[in-house]
C-alpha cells in the first residue's frame, strides 16, 4: 500500500507525517486490498486553530474517504483513521457477501 502524506499551506514536521502513516498503516490489517491512501492535514482557519485531516482510501474500484475537523491534528487523523475502518469494515462485509466469481473478475480486472 502506498501512503502518501500532505499538507496543506504550512510544512508538516516529520513526526507528525510518521504519526499520519503509522495510523493509517494499521487498516492493512483488516484488509488487504487497499491499493493507495492518502492523508490531507489542513487548517481551517488560522483564527480558531481548526485542523483537519482527510483520510483517502483507494481499494478495488472504490474510494473510502473521511474528513473530520478538530483542535489538534492527532485527535482529527485517529477519528478520520477509525471512521474509514468502519466504512472498510463494511466495503468488506458486502464483498464476502456477493457472488465470488464476479470479486475476483473485479480483483483481475484491476491488478491486469
Amino acid at each position: 500500500m502506498k501512503i502518501k502524506v500532505t499538507s496543506r499551506h504550512f510544512k508538516a514536521r516529520d513526526e507528525l507525517v510518521e504519526y499520519a502513516e503509522a495510523a493509517v498503516a494499521e487498516l492493512e490489517s483488516i484488509y488487504d486490498g487497499i491499493t493507495r491512501a492518502d492523508v490531507i492535514l489542513s487548517f481551517e482557519s488560522a483564527t480558531n486553530s481548526v485542523k483537519v485531516a482527510e483520510v483517502s482510501i483507494h481499494v478495488y474500484g472504490h474510494v473510502l474517504t473521511s474528513v473530520v475537523k478538530s483542535n489538534d491534528f492527532q485527535k482529527s487523523i485517529d477519528q478520520a483513521v477509525k471512521k474509514v475502518m468502519v466504512q472498510l469494515k463494511k466495503y468488506k462485509d458486502k464483498l464476502h457477501s456477493k457472488n465470488r466469481k464476479k470479486v475476483l473478475a473485479t480483483r483481475n480486472l484491476v491488478k491486469g
